[in-house]
Parts: C-alpha cells; sequence; structure tokens
C-alpha cells in the first residue's frame, strides 16, 4: 500500500510559511548533519557548579567526624555583659555589685510565653509612670530538657525572651539599660532593668 501523496501548499499558505521562516533565527549549536551533536554545549550563561572532591573510603574504616560545631548564638549573660553601659557609670557599678535596691520587682518565673509577656509590659509602664528607676524582673533560670533533641536549645526559654520584649516597643522607649542581676537579687535568674527619666 503506497505511502499517501503530500498535498501541494496553496500560494496563501506558502506566503504564511515564508513570513514564518523569515522571523525565526537559527539554533546555536545546531544539530550536524549526520544526527550528532556538537562536542561543546550550548553556552548558557550559567557556570557548572565546582566539583566536589570525595575523600576514599574504604568498608569497615572509621569515619571522620570533624563536623562543624553546632553551638547556637553566644550566651545571653555575656552579651549583656559586653553591651554598651548606658546609664551613669557610677550607678551601673553599684548596681552590678548588688548595691543599688530594686525600687520593684515582678517575678514572672513558671508563666508561659503568651502569659508573661501583657505582665510585664504592664509592669514596666507602671513603673515608668511612678518615677521608678531600677527594676527587678525575675524569669528563673529555667529547667534542663530531658531530652535535648539534635537542635541545641538554649535552657531557660523566658529568661532568654525578656531581654528582646525589653528592647522592642513599646518597651524599648521606656528601658534605658538591662543587666543580669548580683547573685543577692537573683543573679542569672533575673534581671536588673533601669529605666529612662520620665519628663
Amino acid at each position: 500500500m503506497g505511502g499517501r501523496k503530500r498535498k501541494a501548499l496553496s500560494a496563501e499558505d506558502k506566503a504564511l510559511w515564508d513570513r514564518v521562516a523569515r522571523s525565526t533565527k537559527p539554533m546555536r549549536n545546531p544539530k550536524i548533519a549526520d544526527g550528532t551533536f556538537p562536542d561543546h554545549p550550548a553556552d548558557t550563561g550559567v557556570k557548572p557548579s565546582p566539583k566536589v572532591r570525595v575523600k576514599d573510603f574504604h568498608i569497615g574504616e572509621r569515619a571522620s567526624t570533624s563536623l562543624p560545631n553546632p553551638q547556637i548564638s553566644p550566651a545571653l549573660t555575656e552579651r549583656l555583659a559586653q553591651a554598651p553601659v548606658k546609664m551613669d557609670h557610677g550607678l551601673h557599678r553599684q548596681m552590678i555589685r548588688g548595691k543599688l535596691k530594686p525600687e520593684a520587682r515582678i517575678d514572672l518565673h513558671g508563666l508561659t510565653l503568651a502569659d508573661a509577656h501583657p505582665r510585664l509590659i504592664h509592669f514596666i509602664q507602671s513603673a515608668a509612670t511612678e518615677q521608678k528607676r531600677l527594676v527587678l524582673v525575675i524569669t528563673g533560670k529555667g529547667k534542663d530538657r530531658d531530652d535535648p533533641g539534635p537542635i541545641p536549645i538554649r535552657r531557660g526559654v523566658l529568661r532568654h525572651q525578656v531581654p528582646a520584649w525589653l528592647n522592642a516597643p513599646p518597651l524599648g522607649a521606656l528601658v534605658l539599660d538591662i543587666r543580669q542581676a548580683h547573685i543577692r537579687h537573683g543573679g542569672d535568674g533575673a534581671y536588673y532593668v533601669y529605666l529612662r527619666r520620665m519628663r
């Protein structure tokens, strides 16, 4: 059974085909007539990723354990201790030695973050309205987790969250300085919060 004869293009179809052919551009690396492709692939503008050299490994050999240290950011107490002093330096020295008595205190120990945040806001705003300068915020040190899991989490979520709240609106405008309390006022389970003078 013979193949079907191709129908010849009409003059209108041929004119349309010629317009399409003129508007196209040849491929950058056209296929070679014998059906193979050129040795060099087309330049896409994307550089190939460098090859990673994998060290030879033999079955039964002990694997290297030189993994990066999964530590999270420096301890909060270190960051607070290294922060620039914003209050009077003489008062600051007395405060960190435990020689200044806080004018008010709030104990957030044992509260959830959702309960502690609004209480802290109310406490700081009330203390500022009453012209108090040094207040104590007790957070507790936090409990050790039974199962820390693969991702390191610092002990004492509330203790690490309170300074962030004190620096953020609406409290940031009222707080001048934050320091870890002296041992007689709670040590690393409490903070001295020195408020700005209200005018």
